[in-house]
């Protein structure tokens, strides 16, 4: 059975709000997104109000999940402070409790000591760009495969809201099933657990979200998905240094960053930018990847530096990070990321394959040497 919207605003009229009258009237709802059964909206207060609301978060999350027809919702509190207003607690409009330990050496009143692990996963990497454009998710995707191959338990999440790809790039396009705790179980593909905001909504949806909307996703992302026992998350970022990297670095101890870059100047500034932002919110950059780092012909062997060539390991060495591995622009790693097989399944002994899984045994083994967050 459809959902409509006002079934939604129905649903929602029978929750009282500390304004005295039902959530519909209250005057804090942002429009409401049905789409194939899936529901996202947020309730928008001044943030001096936000403890008080966030039961009503939960009343109205579990409402509208209680609707005939809904497969998924996503209800964010959002709380902005306004002129005059005293500073609000910190919420967690997931409902997920703040962790009983902080990240050492952050102070108790830091954003970083709100972190708290996700039981069953060891490790969380992020893999991130300073600009799109660079081949991030292919890389991601690629690199999972890779440590996979290394005989890690592996899962992906593509934290790209506004631009997922890795459903195209496996070749699905399933919806998520839920479990009886309406936690979604993840789409396995390739041997490995993965989540995304492809997976919940059309391919040409434009997702037009406030940064609320987007930290509230993937918190839901991260908590709400049964993941089972992993060794390492990888996460696909969104480019830039925004909302998504901030949230993802102040919710969970973050073990470390890959950035992808290509060889131009352009991409490195970019990347620059990536690794002083992880390294302002206490994560190490694990190294630095060049992308499209040069052109082989296929028919006469001739090599072209189409963007360069070097700007990443040069980078690396000035910054004093690692420098993991250069990889070509090559028409059968785009041809195999379009048709949804990604180079270690489509051609697993190729010349292309080694050089990701040689780069995912450096990431392996700097996972080994980088200190645990406690």
């Amino acid at each position: 059975m459809a959902v409509d919207q006002k079934q939604v605003v129905a649903a929602l009229g029978a929750i009282a709000t500390p304004r005295g009258v039902a959530l519909p009237q209250a005057g804090v709802l942002s429009d409401i997104a049905v789409t194939d059964g899936k529901v996202f909206f947020s309730i928008n207060v001044d943030a001096a109000e936000a403890r008080a609301w966030e039961d009503v978060r939960a009343k109205a999350d579990a409402a509208v999940r209680a609707i005939p027809g809904v497969v998924t919702a996503l209800v964010a509190l959002t709380a902005e402070k306004r002129p005059g207003s005293a500073p609000a607690p910190h919420t967690h409009s997931h409902g997920v409790k703040p962790a009983a330990t902080r990240q050492q050496g952050a102070p108790a009143d830091s954003p970083m000591g709100k972190q708290q692990a996700i039981p069953g996963i060891a490790n969380i990497i992020a893999v991130a760009s300073g600009k799109g454009g660079v081949g991030k998710s292919t890389t991601a995707l690629n690199l999972a495969l890779a440590l996979r191959d290394l005989g890690l338990r592996v899962g992906l999440l593509d934290a790209d809201i506004y631009g997922p790809s890795v459903p195209r790039l496996i070749g699905v396009n399933e919806k998520p099933a839920l479990n009886a705790d309406k936690k979604m179980i993840p789409i396995r593909q390739f041997g490995m657990p993965m989540m995304s905001i492809g997976f919940l909504v059309a391919e040409e949806t434009a997702m037009v979200w406030r940064g609320p909307m987007v930290m509230s996703a993937i918190r839901q992302m991260l908590w709400d998905v049964v993941w089972g026992e992993l060794d390492v998350l990888v996460v696909d970022m969104p480019p830039g240094t925004g909302d998504a990297q901030l949230t993802l670095a102040q919710q969970v101890p973050l073990r470390g960053a890959v950035i992808v870059s290509t060889p131009q100047d352009l991409a490195l500034i970019d990347a620059r930018r990536g690794i002083s932002m992880f390294a302002k919110v206490d994560v190490p950059t694990l190294g630095i990847i060049e992308n499209m780092s040069y052109f082989e012909c296929p028919e006469c062997g001739t090599r072209s530096d189409i963007f360069g060539h070097g700007g990443a390991r040069h980078e690396a060495e000035r910054l004093g990070v690692p420098f993991l591995g250069e990889i070509p622009l090559h028409i059968s790693i785009r041809t195999a990321s379009d048709a949804g097989m990604p180079v270690l399944e489509s051609d697993p002994k190729g010349t292309h394959a080694a050089i990701y899984r040689a780069i995912g045994a450096q990431i392996k083994d700097r996972l080994a040497r980088v200190p645990a967050k406690v």
